[in-house]
């Protein structure tokens, strides 16, 4: 008997390039920022090497650039992937990693040149109020439909309160009113989209696709960047920022068994979950060093190790999928 077998073509390789270069790639940008940051004040806190944080710093400020230089070829070379990408219900979110990781750069920066550091914030700082007016007034035109309500909407409203993060202390004579503008504006849009996200993912039949999931981990962001921000505007830390701490952390704890599962294929938009662990990480250490309580200090510090493998983790895992290709790949 003579068989014969067709062989199924193979699938032809999947041609890579800068169109397919997604916007949250620049939540990578942020993730390392606020490791930077943490490693900061755990040398003041407790001695770390400032070689750690100034290292960090440094490849935060190198893929800044990088991706900004990056992006700008996409805009120039694909207008319309860029305008389609923006104009989508929950990609069009992600554009506040842009403002965000501008702002935090401007901190990461701040200690080689204050008026360098100045110029970046007072930028991020404007692209942040346009962009969340721009994403606000757009909801606000109605028929919104529910399914898209994921916790990328809190990107612009958590953008907003990341003004006062790292600005706090600016020394603009505007700078002050700026900066209680910008967390009045992040912290009632951040709590009312907090409030619609958390109704869908209670109410709504359909779950989120597994490449949403990592997201989730966005819905500690205001409660932890909340207390960022009024403690770096008032310089204090209180019994109201205690509270946005703790509930930020019990968020955390929530989630964090939902969204680290080995059945969540990696891609780029796990890097979204990197900045909320950051800023509860940094939350943690600004709030251990205030209660000068043991197992809050302990806790800092572990928060401070796990996002330090994280970081490290995604990283590696970011450069396997640009080496082979999937990461500039059509989705």
């Amino acid at each position: 008997m003579i068989t014969t077998h067709t062989l199924s073509p193979a699938a032809p390789p999947r041609q890579t390039s800068l169109r397919h270069l997604p916007v949250n790639l620049f939540a990578s940008v942020m993730g390392i920022s606020g490791l930077a940051g943490a490693w900061h004040q755990a040398s003041e806190q407790f001695g770390a090497s400032p070689r750690i944080h100034a290292a960090i710093g440094a490849v935060a400020v190198a893929l800044f650039v990088l991706l900004c230089l990056a992006y700008a070829a996409k805009a120039v070379l694909h207008p319309q992937a860029v305008r389609a990408e923006f104009m989508h219900p929950i990609a069009g979110n992600f554009f506040g990693t842009i403002t965000i990781a501008t702002l935090l750069i401007s901190s990461v920066v701040a200690p080689v040149s204050a008026r360098a550091s100045q110029l970046l914030w007072s930028i991020g700082a404007a692209l942040t109020v346009a962009l969340s007016f721009t994403i606000v007034s757009r909801m606000l035109r109605g028929k919104v439909d529910a399914g898209h309500s994921v916790p990328a909407w809190l990107i612009p409203g958590v953008a907003t309160l990341d003004i006062t993060v790292a600005g706090g202390t600016m020394p603009m004579a505007w700078a002050r009113e700026l900066n209680l503008f910008a967390m009045a504006v992040g912290t009632m849009v951040a709590l009312v989209f907090f409030t619609m996200i958390v109704s869908r993912l209670i109410h709504h039949h359909e779950k989120l696709a597994n490449e949403m999931v990592p997201s989730l981990m966005i819905l500690v962001a205001p409660f932890e960047v909340g207390f960022l921000a009024y403690t770096s505007f008032f310089q204090r830390v209180d019994t109201f920022a205690a509270l946005l701490f703790y509930f930020g952390l019990f968020v955390f704890l929530t989630l964090v068994f939902k969204v680290f599962r080995r059945s969540i294929p990696f891609a780029a938009g796990w890097w979204a979950l990197s900045f909320p662990i950051a800023a509860l990480a940094n939350a943690a250490l600004r709030y251990a060093h205030h209660a000068d309580f043991l197992p809050l200090t302990v806790l800092a510090l572990a928060l401070l190790a796990f996002l330090s493998v994280l970081i490290a983790v995604l990283a590696v895992r970011t450069l396997q999928l640009l080496a082979s290709g999937r990461l500039l790949a059509p989705k």
